[in-house]
């Protein structure tokens, strides 16, 4: 089953924070899917924290291993609708909106996907 992962379950992972990090070192070993818009989450908060010279090396390894989603016109939409019909953050939506293209579990432990009572598949992390 194809899975993707949210910037939640990536930056666990890159923080070793359990039981998250285990699992995403394991779907890492699949290829699962990323949107561009969570990598690029993943991008700035790595940027704040370590710099932006370490944040260059954390996606250069990402892209190795995962399978990036591409914004395209259509998935924006996809992300503004689920955007529009449930509280979520706008990259929280890209996420799902990827995991609904895709007919795959979102790999989180985000409350906002969560909770939100969507007909998208979760695997909660946390």
């Amino acid at each position: 089953m194809t899975v993707v992962l949210d910037s939640w379950a990536v930056l666990q992972w890159l923080e070793g924070l359990e039981p998250a990090a285990s699992r995403v070192d394991t779907v890492l070993q699949e290829r699962p899917v990323m949107s561009w818009v969570n990598l690029g989450e993943v991008f700035y908060i790595v940027t704040r924290s370590e710099g932006e010279d370490q944040a260059r090396t954390v996606l250069s390894h990402l892209r190795s291993l995962v399978s990036a989603d591409h914004a395209t016109p259509d998935r924006i939409l996809a992300a503004a609708r689920i955007k529009a019909h449930y509280p979520m953050a706008l990259a929280d939506a890209f996420a799902v909106a990827a995991a609904l293209e895709h007919d795959a579990a979102i790999l989180t432990g985000d409350p906002e996907i969560i909770s939100a009572g969507g007909n998208w598949s979760v695997e909660d992390l946390r």
